[in-house]
């Protein structure tokens, strides 16, 4: 039996548990709510009325536990607290909340399924079910999966709409009236005569009732989601007054750096730290694993004094890598052996039609990325016997608790990470080698506030990347109609490689592998995607978009190659192939936005299409391309999106033109490369991206026109790379199959 077999077989008997415990959980405890965390540590004079919502004499505190790092989450967290809480969104404070079971994202984990989001069958809402239920008993509290907005719609609604009934029952018995007869009004409660209540003065005999749970507000009634609104982070963000991580300050604070093999495993043969320690400001120089650490008075010295170090490194065991190395696994596997999954296998693609079929053979290529935020990792660390506590912008709260645990062996209840805002992430904050660095150091200073901040080179060199992938695709096309489509991609499991770092098992096929193309919605008569999974290599991470970023470009460039071959036009034959209305939808309208007329409307100007569905939000784009004597300019990007339900639409356009612009750039000019088993790339020097002056003209058009609730934080990534590179084909006649496309051409 193939290994494919067999994990195939183990997913499936898993995932029958899961669904068959699910009920049974059901029965017993589904709607067993995880013990409110506010509880354990409540400052003095402070109630809580459920884990969302926090009063004190000053006023409200909403506790919003999905991470912000940049995409707006606190804020639509906040707006959809205050919406049924009836306070200023601009004027509450917020919190992350400590980690806890009780902030669960039920919504992520049902979303991993192998099943396509646009499939509304028994089956796979069972399995949806099941997933909803394991993250639950999990205790999954992760942000991620552009997960934010469709699992907080519900809950956090209800959080506020419970706060809100339950605080004007409390007015009620105090002063002898119906519920009914109460309102609510920026923090108080409205008697129907008399003076406003503030819901300060209610809190105490509030927090005694039993939560009162009520249905949330019909959206017409709605005040703020769904209109034009401000971030309530954007004053902070525009006057310099925003606190990230690298702004923690703690009295008697120690600042260091750490500095750590660049070859990926090895370790220090020789280091004569004497220059270093002789250096204005310098405390002390350090060992952590594999390299060092210096503790000076500020960050600046400290990364100063580590360029000091004189160290002999140690080579990367085993085999050196590099990518010539790295290029050679993926093409070994597509084997058998190395066949992870095959969820869509339709028609009969190996028999797909003779005759006046041409066929199409293509090879394309990613390249390993990184996440480069633009705000270095870093983390501020307290640590005694008596407890560590940790300040830094995590997506993954309660693992990192655990893990700062075993690394102090102390008890988890003992741990208290408090999660701060991130000046980016992409995915970076879903790993946390850097805290364990800093608590490392800061047991060897114990009592002693330490915040330790990694050198750009030290972030570039040592985080864990987009996978490699290598994609060969076939098809056939006849009577100038797509008639067959097959596609094989290999990569690194980014499942196996994450989920192995938190500790926990990753069982059956990997569906970040082919993430956005085998859920396409495209009926193609005889049409089979299958992934391969490379042996592990490197770490590899959740990139923005995940697989989903490479995989549109692999689908939709192929699509374009075998559209051109059969002399179809690309929005109509896609069109004529999608199968799923509202996908359809959005091509129709990204085409009305560019006036579409053909690939190339003028000589030496291109345009190119690619659509593509991922995280459940189908995305359509259109770039405008020009070939100059200085190179390829982009002219034009028009984007249209279906995320269902609109709640903010000022930044979800901001999403949606920011991810295309991401995805575009990278395309254009971002690879990470290896040699001799280290990371060649050191900073943005030679880690470029898109230029402002490089920007083209964006618009953007979100149509709203179903029910569904979803995120638009990576959506519109995975069809940028692939409208660029079909615009390029239609002004040169150049088919750029590897990104970085700056490999094959030049952009002005």
């Amino acid at each position: 039996m193939t290994r494919a077999r067999t994990v195939a077989r183990r997913g499936f008997l898993i995932g029958s548990a899961a669904i068959l415990g699910g009920v049974a959980f059901g029965v017993v405890a589904w709607k067993r709510d995880p013990e409110n965390p506010l509880l354990a540590h409540l400052p003095e004079a402070t109630r809580t009325l459920n884990p969302h919502v926090l009063i004190d004499a000053a006023g409200v505190t909403l506790i919003t536990p999905r991470a912000d790092v940049g995409q707006g989450a606190v804020s639509i967290q906040t707006y959809l607290l205050a919406e049924e809480l009836d306070v200023d969104p601009a004027a509450v404070r917020t919190d992350f909340g400590p980690a806890s079971a009780a902030y669960y994202n039920a919504r992520i984990a049902a979303e991993g399924m192998p099943f396509a989001a646009w499939d509304d069958g028994l089956t796979a809402r069972a399995a949806r079910g099941a997933g909803d239920a394991a993250a639950k008993f999990i205790g999954l509290h992760i942000t991620g999966g552009s997960t934010t907005v469709a699992d907080a719609f519900d809950r956090l609604r209800a959080a506020g709409a419970s706060a809100r009934e339950t605080l004007k029952q409390a007015a009620a018995y105090r002063l002898g009236v119906e519920r009914d007869a109460l309102r609510t009004e920026d923090g108080a409660v409205m008697p129907p005569e008399g003076p406003p209540i503030p819901y300060a003065d209610l809190a105490e005999d509030a927090a005694r009732l039993t939560p009162i749970r009520v249905a949330p507000r019909d959206p017409a009634k709605w005040r703020w989601l769904g209109q034009p609104v401000q971030r309530t982070d954007i004053v902070a963000k525009s006057t310099g007054t925003f606190r990230f991580g690298t702004d923690i300050v703690l009295p008697g604070m120690i600042h260091a750096t750490v500095v750590t093999n660049p070859a990926m495993g090895g370790g220090v043969r020789s280091l004569d730290d004497r220059a270093a320690r002789a250096m204005r400001g310098v405390q002390d120089v350090l060992p952590v694993a594999g390299g060092f650490a210096v503790l000076a008075d500020n960050t600046w010295r400290a990364m100063r004094a580590a360029r000091a170090v004189a160290v002999d490194w140690g080579e990367a065991p085993g085999r050196a890598m590099d990518t010539d190395v790295i290029r050679q696994a993926h093409a070994d596997a597509f084997t058998s052996d190395n066949r992870d999954s095959r969820f869509a296998d339709d028609g009969d693609v190996d028999a797909a039609p003779a005759g006046d079929a041409e066929a199409v053979h293509a090879e394309y290529r990613a390249p390993f990325l990184h996440h480069a935020p633009m705000e270095p990792a870093n983390a501020t660390v307290l640590h005694d016997d008596t407890g560590t506590q940790v300040w830094t912008a995590t997506q993954v709260p309660v693992f990192l608790r655990d893990a700062v645990a075993k690394l102090t062996g102390q008890d988890a209840e003992r741990v208290t990470i408090h999660n701060v805002a991130s000046g980016g992430s992409f995915g970076h904050r879903l790993e946390f080698p850097w805290v364990l660095q800093a608590v490392e150091v800061a047991m060897q200073v114990p009592g002693r506030p330490l915040r330790m901040t990694w050198s750009r080179e030290q972030d570039m060199t040592h985080g864990f990347l987009r996978p490699m992938a290598v994609a060969r695709g076939q098809g056939t096309v006849g009577q100038g109609r797509v008639r067959s489509f097959d596609l094989s991609i290999a990569a690194q499991s980014v499942t196996e490689s994450q989920i192995g770092r938190l500790g926990l098992p990753a069982i059956g096929p990997d569906v970040t592998i082919v993430a956005g193309a085998w859920d396409a919605p495209y009926a193609i008569p005889n049409r089979r995607v299958t992934g391969y999974r490379v042996p592990a290599i490197v770490g590899v991470s959740s990139w923005r978009s995940v697989g989903a970023s490479h995989n549109g470009f692999f689908v939709e460039t192929l699509m374009d190659e075998l559209i051109h071959r059969a002399g179809a036009d690309p929005v109509e034959e896609r069109l004529r192939l999608i199968h799923h209305a509202p996908s359809r939808k959005v091509v129709e309208t990204v085409a009305g936005m560019a006036s579409w007329t053909g690939p190339a409307p003028r000589p030496g100007i291109g345009r190119g299409i690619a659509f593509t569905y991922s995280f459940g939000v189908p995305c359509a784009q259109i770039v405008e391309v020009s070939d100059t004597p200085d190179g390829l300019r982009i002219d034009r990007l028009w984007i249209a999106a279906e995320v269902g339900r609109i709640l903010d639409p000022v930044n979800l356009e901001a999403q949606l033109s920011g991810g295309a612009l991401f995805g575009m750039g990278h395309a254009m000019m971002a690879g990470i490369t290896f040699d001799r088993g280290a990371i060649e790339q050191t900073n943005f020097h030679d880690y470029e991206s898109l230029r402002l002056r490089q920007v083209p003209q964006v618009e953007v058009h979100a149509l709203g026109t179903t029910g569904d609730i979803r995120g638009a934080g990576e959506p519109a990534v995975p069809p940028a790379a692939p409208a660029l590179a079909n615009a390029i084909f239609a002004a040169t006649g150049t088919r750029l199959r590897e990104m970085p496309f700056s490999k094959t051409l030049r952009f002005a």
